[in-house]
């Protein structure tokens, strides 16, 4: 299974998406746990993009283990037990590498589609 659902787009074009997707959301949001990590980005998305949690928390994992993340225990809004995370100074390097990268893929799939 992909790492988003979505109606207009497939799952492979989409995965590479996902770090991007996460590094942006806690830069801008702060710190927050997965299941609001994922609430927020169908939210801005009107739920064209929604992160699939088998995709989400390997990828949270992943991120906290190369250092992009760390993480914490904490309370959620209903007072369930929950893992926070939260961007590091090395993450929101890996944020501007990403975002660079995202736009040149963008630009080349925009000149394409317009020169084709």
């Amino acid at each position: 299974m992909g790492v988003f659902r979505s109606g207009k787009h497939s799952n492979d074009r989409l995965q590479g998406t996902l770090d991007l997707i996460v590094l942006k959301t806690l830069a801008s949001r702060g710190q927050m746990h997965g299941y609001a990590i994922t609430l927020h980005i169908a939210t801005l998305t009107d739920s064209v993009l929604q992160v699939q949690e088998g995709s989400l928390y390997p990828a949270l994992h992943r991120m906290t283990q190369v250092g992009w993340l760390r993480s914490a225990w904490g309370s959620s809004d209903n007072g369930r037990r929950a893992r926070f995370y939260e961007i590091t100074a090395i993450g929101r390097q890996q944020l501007t590498r990403e975002e660079e990268s995202w736009a040149q893929l963008t630009g080349a799939v925009a000149r394409l589609l317009e020169h084709a």
